[in-house]
């Protein structure tokens, strides 16, 4: 092995091993038992925890953030399935301009798209309210959700919808009996990214937010402007432990292929 082999191989390593680093830090500061976050902790206590649950602000905060989340998460992976399925069986020709549309959230900043959405959502009367916070979450996830779902579409072979047709079944039929079952990881991947990236959403969601509800992001950059107790470090370790068993249900399910896999593989 060649010396720059060795020095990529060491480079890579050290590499892999920082990148949980601070996700470590966190979530050894959570069980300090000192008033300030602190890492490693002198003691070990389980006090901050404590006082997460006791403050309803953040139970209250984190339910309506999983609620908002998984709403977003079957709308925007129902709409994107049916604008893909569609667009590759019977309108071809307009798949770059939807992709073009779908994929155009990126091209913004959050903070524009922020002030975007309050112009929309205020013209619907949902300022403050969970169906505008969604509205606003949807449009954000489109592009994520979309491409699972196509890559998903694009490795089913049309002769098998072409032989299902020809043999009698119905459109709706070879839809839920060869269609949605190859999809599955597709779907599955969908659900799981745009969750978590709705769930995790906070530059839009606080032009959006009022004094009924709030997500647990804006709570928690809230509260850092007050104070920075070892409270956050509890929350976001259970934050990171909720999407870790999340990718772990994902890979047992269907795998996380989709989120490297070329089109048509």
């Amino acid at each position: 092995m060649s010396s720059m082999n060795r020095l990529a191989k060491v480079l890579g390593i050290v590499l892999l091993a920082s990148l949980p680093a601070p996700i470590m830090i966190v979530a050894g500061a959570s069980f300090s038992d000192s008033s300030y976050i602190q890492f490693p902790p002198e003691a070990l206590s389980l006090r901050w925890y404590r006082e997460t649950i006791i403050d309803p602000r953040w139970p209250r905060a984190f339910a309506i953030s999983i609620g908002i989340a998984a709403v977003t998460a079957v709308i925007v992976t129902a709409f994107n399935f049916m604008a893909a399925y569609y667009t590759q069986r019977y309108a071809p020709r307009i798949a770059s301009a939807l992709e073009l549309a779908i994929f155009s959230p990126l091209f913004f900043p959050h903070a524009a798209m922020g002030v975007a959405m309050v112009a929309l959502i205020a013209k619907l009367d949902l300022i403050g309210t969970a169906p505008g916070i969604i509205l606003a979450h949807l449009i954000v996830t489109l592009p994520f959700s979309y491409r699972p779902i196509h890559v998903a579409l694009r490795s089913i072979d049309p002769d098998l919808i072409r032989a299902a047709n020809v043999m009698g079944a119905s459109e709706w039929r070879a839809l839920n009996d060869i269609v949605l079952p190859m999809c599955r990881s597709g779907i599955l991947t969908s659900l799981l990214f745009a969750g978590i990236i709705s769930f995790d959403e906070v530059t839009v969601t606080m032009f959006l937010i009022g004094p009924n509800i709030t997500t647990l992001p804006v709570q928690i950059f809230s509260f850092v402007q007050d104070s920075a107790t070892p409270v956050l470090a509890a929350i976001s370790t259970i934050c990171v432990l909720v999407t870790f068993i999340a990718v772990l249900v994902l890979d047992r399910v269907a795998g996380l292929a989709f989120f490297v896999r070329r089109d048509g593989a």
